[in-house]
This record gives structure tokens, sequence and C-alpha cells, in this order.
């Protein structure tokens, strides 16, 4: 689950974006005929857009009435909270994000205001994780021996990222400090390039979407060493976790969520929620998600989802802080 992400066009972007916060529409009461709103935080075709739509698939039968989803990509999830933030905040008008928008987003640019005061995460939707993969030319089959080919060419063997400040890149340097070697970091803008570098052998290693990268794994074109998810992934069944292996602190979820903005009446809140959690736990939407690659979200409280991203937000930021990462 990644995004594509150029760093000093965000900035902008998000400037641009969000110069009208201040006169954000007040909430109201939504008619009980009026289509819902579901603001897609990514491109067409991308995962957030499957998401989206089997929500809103779900939606519409939970709720009665229309949904409508509009894909809004560009700024990391800026340009879509933007529309969030201007539509009344009756409940009707939701964002469908990575929960890198509250959790990376705010390291990888200057924002002039606080994300996650912002939006609320309402439903987790769906989850997944990154997977270290390498090219095939790479001589290790498992974690273990990969340790051992980079100790034993110090200086020599990178790593890629699909951007500089995203899990993506913290992990290889969690890594780093967690088995005293010295992987060099190599940032991209997004992930399908990235990939295309490891798979022609330019790059060796790379933390990736677990979406992005099954295709590859199965094709052998790429070599999975470990996922970061607390479990195995269903997708993955054969390949360890970072904790199993003993490296818990490379363990890290990436979920999509259901933001809506924290002014939303509660009455309101409660019935999205509600309809959301209905339409996840579909057998058929659990699924299609499985097919893509992603499992199924969990039933977190909104607080256990703010939680979690605050969590994550400061964890990122340790590490980044650490090698003296500046947004721009």
């Amino acid at each position: 689950m990644t995004f594509v992400l150029h760093r000093r066009a965000l900035g902008v972007a998000v400037t641009a974006a969000l110069a009208s916060l201040a006169t954000t529409a007040a909430f109201a009461q939504a008619p009980a005929d009026k289509a819902a709103r579901v603001i897609v935080a990514g491109p067409p075709g991308g995962s957030l857009e499957v998401v989206s739509r089997l929500l809103a698939e779900g939606l519409q039968k939970e709720l009665g009435r229309p949904v409508v989803v509009e894909t809004k990509p560009g700024a990391g999830g800026a340009l879509a909270v933007n529309d969030l933030l201007q539509a009344p905040h009756d409940g009707n008008t939701m964002v469908v994000s990575l929960d890198a928008i509250v959790s990376e987003i705010p390291h990888i640019v200057k924002l002039r205001f606080d994300m996650a005061k912002e939006v609320k995460p309402l439903v987790e939707l769906a989850r997944g994780g990154l997977v270290m993969v390498g090219n095939p030319s790479v001589p290790a089959r498992n974690l273990a021996e990969l340790i051992a080919y980079v100790k034993a060419n110090p200086g020599k063997v990178s790593y890629a990222s699909y951007s500089a400040g995203t899990v993506s890149h913290v992990m290889g340097l969690q890594l780093n400090k967690a088995a005293g070697i010295d992987m060099s970091h190599v940032g991209y803008k997004g992930s399908p390039p990235a990939l295309v570098d490891v798979v022609g052998g330019h790059v060796p290693l790379m933390f990736a979407g677990i979406p992005n990268a099954i295709p590859l794994i199965k094709g052998n074109k790429l070599v999975p060493y470990a996922v970061s998810l607390p479990q195995r992934s269903p997708n993955l069944p054969n390949v360890p976790t970072f904790t199993e292996l003993g490296y818990p602190q490379l363990e890290a979820l990436a979920w999509v969520g259901l933001f809506v903005t924290p002014d939303v009446p509660a009455a309101a809140q409660a019935r999205l929620r509600d309809a959301a959690l209905k339409a996840m736990a579909e057998p058929a939407t659990r699924e299609r998600l499985r097919e893509f690659g992603l499992d199924a979200g969990q039933p977190r409280t909104p607080d256990e989802l703010a939680t979690s991203l605050r969590a994550d937000h400061e964890r990122i930021g340790v590490v980044l802080k650490s090698i003296d990462f500046k947004p721009e």
C-alpha cells in the first residue's frame, strides 16, 4: 500500500489546498435522500479506490441512498482533506485514506496545521503491511543470510523506498540499527519506479507494499525475506514476520481508514461507523480485499485508531530525527 509523493510539489500543493481552512462550512443535518460522498485520497485504479468502491457498494445498502466515489489524488492526501473540510460537516462527506496521512505526511512536508486535529479516524477498512524483497541475484534466500551478506559487503548494499521519510525508508534505518548493518537508502517517487529498478537489478533490495509486491514475488522476479505485519500475511503464508525472526521493532501495520471531521454530530458518526463496519464485514468484500493483497480491517474504536496514529507518528519521527531528516 503505497502512494506517489514528490516532496517539493507536495509542499506547494498543501499550502494552496488549505488556504481557505478558516472558511470551512458549518455542519448541518444531511437530507435522507442526498447522495453521500466518498473522497479517495489517491489516484484512480489504486488500492484506495478499490477499497472505497467496495465500501460505497456496502454503504448504499446500509444507508439506503446513493454513495458517490470521487478520486482526489495529490499532496499526499491533503487535497482530499481540503474537499472534506469545505463540505458540510454532517457526516455525508468522508475521506478514505492511508493512515500515513496523519502518521507520515507531517514528517515529509511542513504543514501549517495539525492534520491529526483536522480529521478523525472512524473505521479501519482494510490493512496491509510491507515486505522486504530482493532481486533474485542477491545471494540470500532468507533474512539471516541477507544480513550476513550485507555485513560481508559493508557500504556496498542499498535498499529502495517508495519515498523518503515514509515507513519504507524508516524500516531500513531500523533494520540497520537492529542488525548492525549499513544499507544505504535510495528514495523514489512512488512504488512502481522503485520496483522496476529492483526487478532490473539496479537496486538490490526494497521495503515494498505487499499488494504491489505480490505479483512480482509469485512471478519469481523478487525474493521475499520478511513482512512487517503482526502475523503472517494470508497472501504470503510462507514468508515470516520480522517479529518471528527477532526484529519486533520492524513491525509496521499500514491501514486504510474512513475519516471525517471531528465536529460531525455524534449520532451521524455512530450511524456511519456502524454502516461501514457492516459493509466491510461482508464475506464477499473480505474475499475481494484478499484477492487484492489486503487483509480485512479490525473493528478498532475511533479512540484506538487515533492512539495508534499518534504512536506511529512519534515512532517515525524519532527515527527520522536520528538521521537529521528535514521536511520540505
